[in-house]
């Protein structure tokens, strides 16, 4: 059996000024010599991982030579998006790619979808104790 990382969920406040728990995951990105702890937002719903302006622009890439562009859907279907590649790191686990619809999108959580985290990981949500545990997938 692979080893596993147990996390707790993320009380945050949403916009009607509610206090709910989310399933936030704590990791490192990087992306040449540059790195950035962030926290993505487990989406089970979401296809693709996505990574909001703000973090690509602190991880020293440049919008203007990403060159994959790429459609969004859902609420930021009209947002662009383009491809973009990092090095991800969780907990104790080794650092892999991540690839990322990066979004013009200022007011957006980063997206952890199914292109290609849960790809790379298994993920069980124990919604009774507000946790969930990650796995790296066997290749």
């Amino acid at each position: 059996m692979l080893e596993s990382q147990r996390f707790s969920f993320t009380a945050q406040t949403n916009s009607f000024g509610q206090v709910i728990s989310m399933p936030y995951l704590p990791l490192t990105l990087s992306n040449n010599n540059n790195l950035l702890q962030v926290m993505g937002l487990l989406d089970t719903g979401a296809s693709v991982n996505v990574l909001p302006y703000e973090i690509g622009i602190q991880l020293g890439v440049i919008w203007e030579e990403q060159t994959v562009h790429m459609t969004l859907s859902g609420n930021l279907a009209h947002n662009e998006a383009r491809g973009l590649v990092l090095v991800g790191k969780v907990g104790n686990f080794s650092p892999l790619l991540l690839a990322f619809a990066w979004t013009r999108a200022r007011h957006v959580p980063m997206i952890l979808g199914h292109l290609n985290f849960f790809a790379e990981f298994n993920v069980c949500f124990y919604g009774h104790e507000l946790a969930f545990e990650i796995c790296p997938r066997k290749k």
